[in-house]
């Protein structure tokens, strides 16, 4: 049996088909469209006709790419910069209309459970205690549990894209007292979080995502071509030293260093500031950067659970009242 996973992302569209026997998502075929959506879409603004062109475009592209790797119709969803948009309903209308694909629109606590459940699988049991910390484009999702899912979540808008676009706009590279505002807000989002996680005591905290991947390049975790089991660990001090690189240069410069992309290099700065700023506040010297993430999570929980979590996300998207979490919940209340 072979499923696929369709994210729709603040920067590109990647598409994931994998077999999915013994219970296990071992990839056969991944693909990506870039939209840079976050270029078009000011945070919590709508987005723009033109953009939804391309975004139909590349579901419909992901979808034929689907088929021909032999995978039904796939679990397609968007993250942020769609959540966020007043005219949501009406872009996942027009995708569903012009592609038949449903695309739907997940709460940030449950892109923090789904995420989690991808890196728990990763590090396996013996990572004991897990913290969990994700910037995406226009939100950070952190999550802890010592089970397959996780104890506790939280979402808070501080994503690599939406804060760049808030502080650095037109500042390139931005003044020091810029960079300064913009960490005084992230450790105040922080705060209540930070003081949970240092409450649990992880054994292990992991960092998924493309920034943080980027941001452990930079500190000299290995390339990518070293492939997904290379142990990559970034440390704190580290990225702290590369917050004044960054901060220093340009975004066509930083684009130059190691592990920034051009596409990302603008939104770079922003991510080190959150990065360094949650494991601070939450003590955390060392993480490991894993290379699976919501869309493995998403693929796990359709294995594992059956298809019946996803059609009530669907429902509630057709609803419009998107729920907090996945059936069954397991998500503890906020403390």
């Amino acid at each position: 049996m072979r499923i696929s996973v369709v994210d729709v992302g603040s920067n590109t569209v990647r598409l994931v088909v994998a077999d999915a026997e013994d219970g296990v998502p071992l990839p056969v075929h991944t693909a990506k469209w870039r939209l840079r959506l976050a270029d078009h879409v000011r945070p919590g603004g709508p987005i723009p006709e033109e953009a939804v062109e391309r975004l139909v475009e590349a579901v419909e592209g992901a979808a034929r790419t689907a088929a021909r790797w032999g995978a039904a119709g796939p679990l397609a969803f968007a993250t942020a910069v769609v959540r966020s948009a007043p005219n949501r309903q009406e872009v996942l209308r027009t995708v569903r209309t012009r592609t038949g694909i449903g695309l739907y629109t997940l709460p940030g606590e449950v892109e923090a459970e789904l995420t989690f459940l991808g890196a728990r699988r990763w590090m396996g049991w013996r990572a004991g205690p897990l913290a969990l910390f994700d910037i995406g484009g226009g939100s950070l999702e952190v999550a802890f549990g010592r089970g397959r899912l996780p104890d506790y979540v939280a979402s808070l808008p501080l994503g690599a894209g939406r804060l760049t676009h808030e502080f650095f706009d037109g500042q390139d590279p931005p003044p020091a007292e810029l960079v300064r505002a913009l960490r005084r807000k992230v450790r105040h989002q922080l705060r209540d979080v930070a003081s949970r996680i240092r409450w649990e005591g992880p054994r292990t905290a992991v960092a998924t995502s493309r920034t943080f991947e980027q941001l452990g390049r930079l500190c000299g975790t290995p390339p990518g071509r070293r492939g997904p089991f290379a142990e990559r660990r970034m440390h704190r001090a580290d990225l702290r030293e590369a917050i004044g690189c960054l901060a220093a240069l340009p975004a066509a410069r930083r684009a130059e260093l190691p592990g920034i992309s051009a596409p990302r290099a603008a939104q770079s700065l922003a991510g080190a500031v959150v990065g360094h700023t949650a494991m601070k506040l939450t003590g955390i010297r060392t993480v490991t950067i894993c290379p699976w993430a919501i869309r493995e999570g998403v693929l796990l929980r359709h294995i594992e659970d059956g298809a019946s979590w996803w059609a009530e996300i669907a429902r509630r998207n057709e609803e419009d009242t998107v729920p907090p979490e996945p059936v069954p919940l397991r998500i503890a209340a906020t403390t």
